[in-house]
């Protein structure tokens, strides 16, 4: 065989070997960091979710709670079960892919676009740390799968298909409501299958969508629609105005070329450019194939770029909008690129595991791996000297949930000072037992600059505790040097009726 045929249409076998040895390399590096990175906050906030199993919750779907609740069943409610169910889910999401590509590519391309997918830091994020991302991308990865085979191949069951698969990606994320929005585009841009608008199957598979997502509209209506809500207008801002801020968009732009890789996500835009200079984009000269894959890329794309300009824009919010877009554009991808990508993605995913190994570059945000299982034994010792005082914690949900994790000690959440907790608010809770008591609060300080005490104290405690006391703070070190420091203060005689 022609060496043009093999694999990457590559001249020559060495180069590859290089590229596969990335990706073997990058792969065993992913499975390394499942098994010795630290839990994020995140991971442990949706294992709440898993213990706490609801039609849906305030800030998200219930997907994610039930993933969760499968594997540590299965193995424990460990660090270990909470990291392995992120990457077997994301593995599939890949091996998903992979068969999806077949539908639109050739061998050489699909090649191409496996690749450029399994190299990106996005996929290590979905593998390592527990989001709704991570049900998401699976679930809208087959939906796509099954929409082909409904829509090109008329196999009328997989209408039916693609509703539940659908629905079960809306109930990962919110953003699942992009693919029946990208499907009614496609089928109304297309004139060879906008009959399909007026077909049965089309409005089984709505319903069948409409039947899958009814326990989170269940849920929200029971709830006075807090978490549509919350995902909306509350979370985006909206209703306080639209403030034009270019560094938001400069931010998209930076975290996005981060967890593509710049080749792959600065490719993506130049092959767009070059598209729609060369006005590719005629309705009527796209092949369907093609339309389909743009229907559910550029929408959401344009979308979340568009909206950077007024708020921020977080790195996991575009990523359903690559599997397509990264099929479609792997057909421009150079031999040379894609090598380059492959190189480029090692070297960062080995700085990567130097950081995870060493932590030689402290992180200034509570959003860490490194440190929690200390500062519980500090927070131990500490509290034995003070064993009649509950514990509290304000920093969101997460000195609190990581605390809980590694702790026998119960530690209540900042709504036990009036504060929002987002999920927490949503979970029974009977602060009066409280009343009267002793607190020992816990309060990080990513941003510190030394090691000294505060000499003041969050204003909120006053409301509900009759007098408090700074004590020396707790200070988590590494090879000598102080990386992560937490305010610890003694309040007195609660009164949570002040809630």
């Amino acid at each position: 065989m022609h060496p043009d045929k093999l694999l990457l249409g590559w001249n020559g076998i060495k180069e590859n070997r290089l590229v596969w040895f990335c990706i073997g390399f990058i792969i065993l590096l992913r499975i390394l960091f499942t098994a010795i990175m630290g839990l994020m906050p995140q991971d442990v906030y949706y294992l709440i979710y898993s213990q706490n199993l609801e039609l849906s919750y305030f800030d998200h779907p219930p997907a994610i709670a039930y993933m969760l609740k499968l594997f540590t069943s299965i193995f424990g409610e460990t660090a270990f079960a909470i990291k392995f169910a992120s990457l077997v889910v994301t593995s599939c999401t890949i091996i998903s892919f992979y068969y999806l590509c077949k539908h639109f590519t050739n061998k050489e391309t699909l090649n191409k676009a496996f690749l450029l997918l399994i190299s990106t830091f996005m996929v290590t994020i979905l593998s390592i740390i527990s989001t709704p991302d991570v049900p998401l991308m699976l679930f809208w990865t087959l939906s796509l799968s099954a929409l082909y085979q409904a829509v090109f191949l008329g196999k009328k069951s997989y209408w039916l298909i693609a509703g539940l698969l659908m629905g079960l990606a809306f109930d990962s994320k919110y953003t699942g409501i992009f693919l029946p929005v990208g499907l009614t585009l496609f089928l109304v841009l297309s004139a060879n299958y906008r009959k399909y608008l007026f077909s049965i199957w089309y409005w089984l598979a709505a319903f069948i969508f409409l039947v899958t997502i009814s326990p989170v509209v269940i849920w929200n209506a029971q709830n006075n629609f807090a978490s549509f809500r919350f995902q909306s207008t509350n979370h985006t801002s909206l209703t306080h105005g639209l403030t034009l801020n270019i560094k938001y968009f400069f931010g998209v732009i930076g975290h996005q070329s981060a967890i593509l890789i710049p080749i792959l996500f600065f490719g993506l835009l130049y092959f767009l450019f070059k598209s729609i200079k060369k006005n590719r984009f005629r309705i009527k000269a796209i092949p369907p194939t093609t339309s389909f894959l743009l229907c559910f890329f550029l929408p959401l794309l344009f979308i979340f770029f568009s909206i950077s300009f007024f708020f921020w824009v977080k790195l996991n919010w575009l990523m359903p909008v690559y599997i397509t877009g990264i099929i479609w554009a792997s057909r421009y991808f150079s031999n040379k690129w894609i090598r380059i990508q492959a190189v480029t993605s090692l070297i960062i995913h080995c700085a990567l595991a130097f950081q995870i190994v060493f932590y030689f570059y402290p992180v200034k945000s509570d959003d860490t791996w490194y440190g929690w299982q200390d500062l519980a034994n500090q927070v131990e010792t500490v509290h034995a000297k003070h064993a009649d005082a509950f514990l509290l914690s304000a920093d969101g949900y997460k000195t609190s949930a990581m605390l809980n994790f590694y702790m026998k000690e119960k530690v209540y959440y900042p709504n036990a000072i009036g504060l929002n907790a987002l999920e927490m608010d949503y979970i029974p809770e009977n602060l009066s037992v409280l009343n009267g008591k002793d607190a020992m609060f816990i309060d990080s300080s990513p941003e510190f600059k030394d090691d000294k005490k505060a000499e003041t104290h969050p204003s909120q405690l006053d409301t509900y505790f009759n007098s408090v006391e700074e004590i020396e703070p707790i200070l988590v070190k590494n090879n000598g040097q102080t990386i992560r420091k937490f305010f610890v203060y003694i309040c007195n005689d609660y009164h949570p009726a002040h809630l």
